[in-house]
């Protein structure tokens, strides 16, 4: 044995994780709410580890020996608040709880703020890669102080995926650092997986090409700069046949996406700092639209489609290029977005956050994982004081590689009638950020016409303001 810990709430990821920790050399006491589920686990995998049942959570802290570590893995929110309240008073200083949920970063601050009075320590620690990843390696990021950090990062470590010799687990920062970090990860991974959903339906709508052929158009491009998780499933989904039906998969299942809410969380957060997250706000939105049946089926009966489009597409490799093209480029805006969104909560919050070591746990594990993040990671390295993905030499010149394809892709899917928002947003964000001067100076004339609200000149320092309604409308300078 080489450390010990205590998990409580074993549901489907707190089993896999208590598992993992087990099978990594830890004793584990295992505690839920209600016994059977304990009595499941152990029964089932007891055998893979050293593993004490408790049954009351006075047992469960009884049986841990100082300083204690707890990993709560519960629903967020108030369930997560109601088992800290029932734990803290049987805890001692130095004892240290850890979050795995998939909490709200301000939650986790309020936390470790209340808890550093009573002299414990917390860890707010994301753990991304689903049942699998957490039971065989996931991507872990934990916010905590640093003495916290010595006390529980060795032990996340060793049960993290592994990259080239590297944990996929870093110290991101202090408090709430590691579920913001979390929660901009599930955004980029909403943004990534709306764009994969527009390639599969211009491939089929425009193309006629079955599941099955997309999906080894993903397995192919799966060998090559995308590879990533989320692809490589992408082919397996596409390719699987309904049992009951015969039908592809893909057309029994209900066009209805749901969400959890860690992809809001990352909008709503990004609109605070002012950070233009337009890729991950689209596939929020897209989503949202996917679920309002009623709308959608009344307006199917009367709203008309383009006229004249939709014409056969002659050069039908031509036009997969552009859609892989179109992928990659605008999957390369939704890191680049997201990565902005964690350096400003960095700075907003006051944490430490390395983004290269971000790019490096995210290899391997997460949801996210893809082969280009070692390319994110070489960005960083690079230039550590880098503003856009998007301006380092690699991303700026295979971005501009496939800007072609990508026009065509945004084009041909308006043209058609396809809705592809996440592909025309991130080729809009694309040319927001190169465009010499933006359409924002009349935003802002019109801004000082109708509130008064001052704007700034090109040619000399400061704020003024004219008298819109004066004869002659004089400019003055604002205070």
């Amino acid at each position: 044995m080489s450390e010990q810990i205590g998990v409580t709430g074993l549901a489907t990821m707190g089993a896999s994780l208590a598992r993992n920790f087990a099978r990594h050399g830890h004793q584990v006491v295992a505690h839920n709410r209600t016994t059977a589920r304990t009595d499941a686990l152990l029964a089932a995998h007891g055998g893979e580890g050293d593993f004490v049942r408790a049954e009351t959570m006075e047992e469960f802290v009884a049986a841990l020996q100082r300083p204690r570590r707890v990993m709560i893995m519960v629903q967020a929110g108030p369930a997560t608040d109601a088992v800290i309240d029932e734990l803290v008073p049987l805890l001692d200083e130095g004892d240290v709880v850890i979050d795995g949920g998939n909490a709200r970063y301000d939650d986790t601050i309020r936390r470790a703020a209340a808890l550093s009075t009573t002299g414990l320590h917390f860890v707010g620690c994301g753990v991304s890669g689903g049942e699998e990843g957490a039971l065989l390696g996931p991507s872990i990021m934990p916010g905590c102080s640093a003495e916290a950090y010595a006390l529980v990062g060795p032990m996340l470590e060793s049960i993290a995926a592994v990259v080239d010799g590297t944990p996929c687990c870093t110290h991101v920062g202090s408090d709430g650092a590691g579920h913001f970090v979390k929660m901009v990860h599930n955004g980029i991974e909403y943004a990534d997986m709306q764009l994969i959903a527009e390639a599969y339906d211009l491939l089929r709508l425009r193309l006629g090409m079955t599941p099955a052929e997309i999906g080894e158009v993903f397995a192919g491009w799966n060998a090559g700069d995308l590879e990533s998780y989320l692809v490589e499933i992408t082919a397996e989904v596409l390719g699987h046949v309904d049992a009951g039906t015969g039908r592809p998969f893909v057309d029994v299942v209900m066009d209805a996406a749901e969400q959890k809410g860690t992809g809001r969380w990352t909008v709503q957060s990004a609109l605070d700092l002012g950070v233009p997250v337009s890729g991950i706000a689209e596939a929020v939105f897209a989503r949202a639209l996917s679920g309002h049946a009623e709308q959608r089926a009344a307006a199917q009966k009367v709203l008309a489609a383009p006229a004249g489009g939709g014409a056969d597409i002659e050069d039908r490799d031509g036009f997969v290029e552009a859609v892989r093209q179109a992928l990659y480029a605008s999957k390369v805006v939704a890191y680049a977005q997201g990565f902005d969104q964690i350096a400003a909560g960095a700075v907003a919050h006051g944490w430490s956050i390395d983004l290269g070591a971000l790019a490096t746990i995210w290899r391997g594990g997460c949801i996210i994982r893809a082969r280009f993040l070692d390319r994110i990671r070489q960005a960083f390295a690079d230039e550590p004081d880098l503003t856009t993905l998007l301006t380092h030499s690699y991303f700026r010149d295979a971005v501009a590689d496939g800007q072609e394809g990508w026009r065509r892709v945004v084009v041909e899917a308006a043209r058609s009638g396809i809705p592809a928002p996440g592909f025309a947003s991130a080729l809009a964000y694309y040319d927001g950020l190169r465009a010499e001067r933006s359409s924002a100076a009349l935003i802002q004339g019109l801004r000082d016409f109708f509130g008064s609200h001052t704007y700034h000149r090109v040619d000399r320092a400061g704020s003024f303001h004219t008298l819109w309604s004066e004869e002659g409308r004089r400019e003055i300078t604002a205070r």
